[in-house]
């Protein structure tokens, strides 16, 4: 019986880990930059951003669209973001470009990538005196998707197991 436990649990673990690997590789492989960037602009529509626009195109300075979040419907703070679908890491070269890319126009910025961030470019996106850069890697970015219930569908299964010492106790 503990065996059986044990080998579902560990399949379980890794379905977990498969739907992620599947995720990341539809939106790497399958959606255009343009799709991703509208998948993106979506996202941050369900989280509360307004007015979120996407503005990547050639020439466009790094920026691949803008948006206003509001806290508490007090403050709000312009962010423009960057999407990347990579599968490597991204490197601190792309967040100091990206930075760049945001002076004169908002005090926030948001790289969103299907890949990861390398140690370097965390630092940079929080180097102090720099304005702050928030980072969403391929993991958090697929684990928003099954928050929202963006094209990630989630099935409960009930298991119910008889406790054999809550009877004894009669």
């Amino acid at each position: 019986m503990k065996e059986n436990e044990a080998k579902e649990a560990d399949e379980e673990v890794q379905e977990a880990e498969n739907w992620k690997k599947l995720a990341l590789e539809i939106i790497t492989e399958v959606l255009s930059p343009g799709a991703f960037e509208r998948l993106v602009q979506r996202i941050l529509r369900e989280k509360g951003f307004s007015q979120v626009e996407v503005t990547g195109r050639s020439g466009d300075g790094g920026i691949d669209g803008r948006g206003i979040a509001k806290i508490n419907g007090i403050l709000s703070f312009h962010i423009i973001f960057q999407c990347k679908r990579y599968k490597g890491k991204v490197g601190s070269g792309e967040i100091r470009d990206f930075r760049g890319a945001m002076i004169g126009r908002t005090d926030k910025g948001l790289f969103i990538t299907t890949g990861s961030f390398t140690r370097d470019a965390i630092l940079e996106a929080n180097r102090d005196g720099a304005p702050a850069i928030d980072l969403i890697d391929g993991e958090k970015l697929v684990e928003k998707l099954k928050e929202l219930n963006l094209g990630i569908d989630i099935e409960l299964r009930e298991h119910i197991s008889v406790n054999r010492k809550w009877f004894e106790s009669f």
